[in-house]
């Protein structure tokens, strides 16, 4: 098919647009986020393996965290077992880390390494058990309530929080050009498994990787207003403020405090995206535009 000279020039434009930020984050380590639609829509799965592959062959280090929540409950509820929530998170039993692992740790995180790979990039699966890659600890969560004398502790099982990131095996990966590819199950010290926020982790590891960049994909077009319009950009410091008028709320919160917490360790700015878009991942990077909200220092 022979281009017309419009679309020739639109090809050029992009290219060109595209070639600063090439120069610039060429040896820079960017931590993904991978979740939401993205996970489940065959056509974006396929446009976030090619821009993965993409960011790895013009020289970037790509790492990236999945979740996999609905997967999870799907196998759940085709063994019967009922999926309990407290505070958004799941109550996970051993019965139910079990299965956890299976997914996360296999179905999934094989299906990413997987496609990765049909795109001619050269992933690596891992938990955050190999290497010792993630620490761990039990995730205590409490209730407060008018009528309770004391806080009440509710135990949801074997759901944890990062004690410990050591990322050696991921920089052994990286600097053999692999792409990491990482569940987010962490180890405790007496070697019991650990389902962890997925979001978390990803913040997490790319502080002590200090990365250039978090992106996180979501299945929103960004941080909103109050008018439903995107937050394009936002100071670290101008997050509480908004937290206070009620500009971030609800689901949104807890991930831009993942996004928060990532800039104050040290990475150079944190992306919430819409991963419900073709190559959201180029498009944040690459573009002057950007297709969600830059959170920087």
């Amino acid at each position: 098919m022979t281009l017309t000279a419009k679309t020739a020039m639109n090809i050029a434009h992009v290219l060109t647009e595209a070639l600063p930020y090439i120069q610039r984050f060429a040896g820079k380590t960017f931590v993904i986020k991978y979740g939401g639609n993205a996970m489940v829509d065959d056509a974006l799965k396929t446009s976030f393996a090619r821009d993965v592959v993409l960011m790895k062959l013009v020289g970037m280090n790509p790492v990236v965290v999945h979740g996999g929540g609905p997967q999870i409950g799907q196998l759940l509820e085709r063994v019967g077992k009922e999926s309990v929530f407290v505070e958004g998170l799941r109550v996970t039993d051993r019965e139910t880390m079990d299965i956890v692992e299976m997914v996360l740790g296999g179905l999934v995180n094989k299906e990413i390494v997987s496609l990765v790979n049909q795109q001619g990039g050269s992933a690596v699966g891992l938990t955050g058990k190999d290497g010792g890659l993630i620490r761990a600890r039990k995730l205590v969560v409490t209730r407060d309530a008018p009528e309770l004398k004391a806080p009440e502790i509710i135990d949801i099982g074997h759901v944890g929080e990062v004690t410990a990131i050591d990322t050696a095996v991921v920089d052994m990966l990286v600097g053999g050009d692999f792409i990491p590819v990482i569940a987010p199950i962490g180890v405790g010290a007496d070697g019991q498994s650990y389902n962890i926020n997925a979001d978390t982790v990803a913040a997490k590891i790319a502080g002590v990787l200090q990365a250039e960049k978090l992106i996180l994909l979501t299945n929103t077009a960004g941080v909103l207003d109050r008018n439903e319009q995107v937050v394009t950009g936002v100071a670290a410091q101008d997050i509480d403020r908004l937290i206070k008028e009620g500009a971030i709320y609800g689901g949104m919160l807890p991930k831009v405090r993942c996004a928060l917490d990532a800039v104050q360790s040290g990475v150079g700015s944190a992306h919430i995206i819409d991963g419900r878009v073709e190559h959201a991942v180029l498009l944040e990077i690459f573009t002057d535009e950007g297709v969600g909200t830059l959170i920087r220092r």
